[in-house]
């Protein structure tokens, strides 16, 4: 599968942003989602995932803020960033995988297939 992720740019701290994944292939629904972040010199950082099922898992410094969620008939991923912070200031990457158990939903290593990247700038 390919992903092409868009949505990033430059918004002031409370502001919000709408992430969206595009990905190709026709066994969509049927892989974990996940969405993470990086930032110069520091390892890539989980964010959210979902699973085929809908169950969905947040990494604690975005829950109640952010919120994963798919369509599986257009083939995309979206990630709403409400009241960001400039500690969300990153390169926001979105991947994919197949069979990923729970525990294995939080990490990167376990995600086969990435996009390009978007950069979310928050300004304080």
């Amino acid at each position: 599968v390919q992903l092409q992720a868009s949505g990033g740019g430059l918004v002031q701290a409370g502001e919000f942003l709408r992430l969206s994944c595009a990905a190709s292939g026709r066994t969509f629904s049927s892989y974990t989602l996940g969405w993470f972040r990086q930032t110069p010199g520091k390892e890539r950082e989980f964010v959210a995932a979902i699973r085929r099922n809908f169950v969905t898992a947040y990494a604690d410094s975005v829950k109640g803020r952010f919120t994963i969620s798919r369509n599986n008939i257009e083939n995309t991923l979206f990630l709403q960033m409400n009241s960001l912070e400039p500690e969300d200031t990153a390169v926001y990457y979105c991947a994919a995988a197949q069979g990923l158990i729970l525990s294995s939903m939080r990490s990167h290593g376990s995600y086969v297939y990435w996009g390009q990247g978007t950069q979310v700038t928050v300004s304080s």
